[in-house]
């Protein structure tokens, strides 16, 4: 057996605080709730509704990211686009910029003081109090982590074999579809799992676009404000579980998908 390296132990070391912080709190936090109280919560019509809800408008808003992401990403990856730096700049601000600040940019749109939301008003959507307000909010914070993951996915792909696949007769629809989109598959899988995830936790932007309807960490919040952390730990624990199964589900997909490929 060889002899483990002093930088490997030092550099365990330096990480150990770090895991900790990481797994405690979620260690206690799901271990707080007695098997009761966490049945009794799952039993809760209200609580069932916002967990479909927040798993629902998130796995919507990444499939929209998806259609739209995916062009935008290619793009980007293949095309020295004018202003491509600022582009890539605007992407990337929904990360950056509180999250609170985005659920008012998008009311102050599509309030009716506002040309967009009176266009939208007309057409009879609404956007304050809605599944679709909810939508565009995970839409606007998730849509970065799906761009980047696509578009670095598109980045690893040879252009040469585009290039055969064109000088052999193929449009560039066909070497599209044919050539790139299957190669990058597995990054679009991973791009739609970290714009959900990222979609599923969102809480600052949502409370303030639509506090009713009620997602998962709206409803926590509001628990915890009104009865503590009794009533609020119990549903953080189901989502987190819930989301975790999903997420199993969507890689164990991924790998199937690739798996054929």
């Amino acid at each position: 057996m060889k002899q483990s390296e002093p930088l490997t132990w030092l550099f365990a070391l330096l990480s150990l605080p770090l895991i900790l912080l990481l797994t405690l709190p979620l260690l206690k936090m799901t271990f707080d709730p007695s098997w009761a109280m966490l049945l009794e919560t799952i039993c809760d019509k209200d609580v069932l509704a916002a967990m479909g809800r927040s798993i629902g408008t998130a796995l919507s808003a990444s499939f929209i990211a998806f259609v739209l992401g995916t062009p935008l990403a290619y793009l980007l990856a293949r095309k020295n686009l004018p202003g491509k730096k600022i582009i890539e700049g605007i992407i990337d601000l929904p990360i950056m910029i509180p999250h609170p600040v985005v659920g008012i940019a998008i009311l102050s749109l599509a309030g009716k003081n506002h040309p967009i939301g009176r266009f939208l008003s007309d057409l009879g959507i609404q956007i304050m109090g809605t599944k679709t307000g909810i939508i565009l909010v995970l839409l606007f914070v998730g849509m970065p982590f799906y761009i980047n993951t696509v578009k670095a996915g598109f980045e690893n792909v040879p252009i040469r074999l585009e290039k055969a696949s064109r000088t052999l007769g193929a449009g560039a629809f066909s070497t599209f579809l044919r050539i790139t989109f299957p190669l990058t598959w597995r990054h679009m899988i991973l791009g739609f799992i970290m714009s959900t995830a990222r979609a599923i936790s969102e809480f600052g932007a949502v409370v303030i676009v639509a506090y009713h309807p009620m997602t998962a960490p709206v409803m926590i919040y509001e628990r915890f404000t009104a009865y503590g952390l009794k009533y609020s730990q119990p549903i953080a624990v189901w989502l987190i579980a819930i989301s975790f199964i999903l997420f199993i589900f969507l890689r164990l997909f991924a790998k199937s998908v690739n798996t054929y490929h």
